[in-house]
């Protein structure tokens, strides 16, 4: 019997059932979140009922100014990306509905508890008492590390295990918190919408994964590795969700005033530029000139990847719009002849193109905010407004804006680093066959995890719409 065969025959005997495991982890790592909770995470001074009493201390004029009523509508909108964008996004695989709404809400629902004491302990942890102590901020930083998580998952999607989804979110969490500690403390690098810390770590993350998870025999379910008309209406949902919040997903941490009034106007002006490019590579690169909408999904986001860096930034509304412009091109060429290359010759199988909405644009973005950090004046921001972008004060008061560039590059190499050899190591774990991941020829279909009605209608063998993995060239 050939090595195929005894593969393949291996491949169709693993077992999906997770009966035991995925209750096991569920309740023991929530019996810890409890404890641990309970030891460390308190109230900061903007929730605790002795707010009064900080008011007066710090000559606060009014309940309005406690940041809760700054934060909390950015919050709202960075919260629907995560659950419903992210979620609905994934949800074009025709067969694999249940499993991208379902699973993305298991991870985001564990990784923002997780979160929440990493970046703690990394954070606002307070050396007098040992406390962690929490406010809204807080929270939307808890949404951006699961982001980052969810984003792995993009390229994993219907391959793993909800165990398996679960292991790489404990891992991610903590990699995320340490390499964010780097970037924005020990580097001092900006990056108020991650284009660097979320979105090209997440996406490097996940690629990493994914490619130490190869499955040379994944064509056996290459009848549901792709989409039908009603899953990308689906889908094409939650890309509307996410377009819209983005601006609020950029600018949700920056500083009060100028800088996230400028993050907001900067990242609208970049995804509505991303729109018309993306719009127009898909169809020049199409029969006939029709678009696919796989390009539409998921190209059209990339402005608001590559701007999360210099969002803040003295950018100006034209530069918003080139970047916008570029990363459309970037990320629809992408979907169109990089994802079968990487494929080809790499062996990396990525489900839902991470790399060329997240990876690229995220690592185009935070080398775009090294160049525009690099070359920022006394003129266009005045002292004071250098000082406040930049934070340029205590320890890093004597940094010049050509030093900040260069650390802003450094912080970039440093997110992609954590993002390969953090997957890598998280890859050869999850590798281990104790998850109940599925076999090769059983992928992208909800059955293996999910109660599915009967009333579900059945793929015939000849169904082939769309496929997001799987392209061929373009008839020029």
């Amino acid at each position: 019997m050939s090595i195929r065969r005894q593969f393949t025959r291996c491949s169709r005997s693993a077992s999906t059932n997770v009966r035991v495991s995925l209750p096991a982890v569920c309740f023991v790592w929530q019996i810890a979140m409890i404890v641990l909770f309970g030891v460390f995470i308190r109230y900061n001074e903007e929730a605790d009922t002795h707010w009064q009493e900080f008011r007066r201390e710090n000559n606060i004029s009014s309940d309005i100014e406690n940041d809760f009523y700054f934060r909390y509508p950015s919050f709202q909108d960075v919260h629907v990306m995560i659950f419903v964008g992210f979620g609905f996004l994934m949800t074009f695989l025709k067969r694999y509905s249940f499993g991208a709404v379902g699973f993305n809400f298991l991870v985001a629902a564990f990784g923002i508890q997780w979160a929440l004491l990493m970046q703690g302990w990394f954070h606002t942890l307070d050396p007098a008492t040992g406390k962690i102590l929490i406010g809204v901020e807080n929270l939307i930083n808890a949404d951006f590390c699961v982001a980052g998580c969810l984003i792995a998952y993009g390229a994993l999607l219907g391959k793993v295990s909800p165990v398996q989804l679960l292991v790489l979110t404990l891992f991610g969490v903590t990699l995320f918190a340490v390499e964010e500690y780097i970037i924005l403390d020990l580097l001092h690098a900006r990056d108020a919408g991650g284009s660097m810390v979320i979105h090209a770590f997440g996406g490097y993350y996940g690629l990493a994964i994914s490619w130490v998870l190869y499955r040379p025999n994944l064509n056996l379910s290459k009848r549901l590795n792709g989409s039908v008309y009603h899953s990308d209406v689906f889908a094409m949902i939650g890309t509307l969700f996410l377009w819209m919040f983005w601006p609020s997903f950029n600018s949700a941490i920056t500083d009060h005033g100028d800088g996230q009034h400028r993050a907001a106007i900067n990242t609208y002006l970049a995804l509505a530029s991303s729109v018309l490019t993306a719009v127009g590579i898909s169809s020049v690169t199409q029969k006939k000139g029709k678009l696919d909408m796989v390009h539409i999904q998921n190209a059209t986001l990339a402005g608001g990847v590559a701007m999360g860096t210099a969002a803040e930034f003295m950018i100006t509304p034209y530069g918003s719009l080139i970047v916008g412009f570029c990363c459309g091109i970037i990320s629809t060429f992408g979907y169109v002849f990089v994802t079968p290359l990487l494929e080809k010759y790499l062996k990396l199988q990525d489900t839902c193109g991470v790399h060329n909405l997240h990876a690229v644009p995220g690592m185009l973005g935070g080398f775009i905010g090294a160049i525009v950090a690099a070359s920022a004046t006394e003129e266009v921001y005045s002292r004071e407004g250098l000082i406040n972008t930049f934070d340029f004060e205590g320890d890093f008061a004597d940094r010049t804006v050509g030093t900040q560039g260069g650390f802003q590059a450094a912080a970039c190499c440093v997110a992609i680093a954590f993002g390969i050899v953090g997957g890598g190591c998280v890859g050869l774990v999850l590798k281990i066959p104790i998850w109940g991941d599925p076999a090769d020829d059983n992928c992208y279909d909800d059955e293996a995890y999910w109660e599915v009605p009967e009333d579900d209608e059945s793929i015939p063998p000849i169904l082939e719409y769309n496929n997001h993995m799987i392209h061929k060239l373009p008839d020029l």
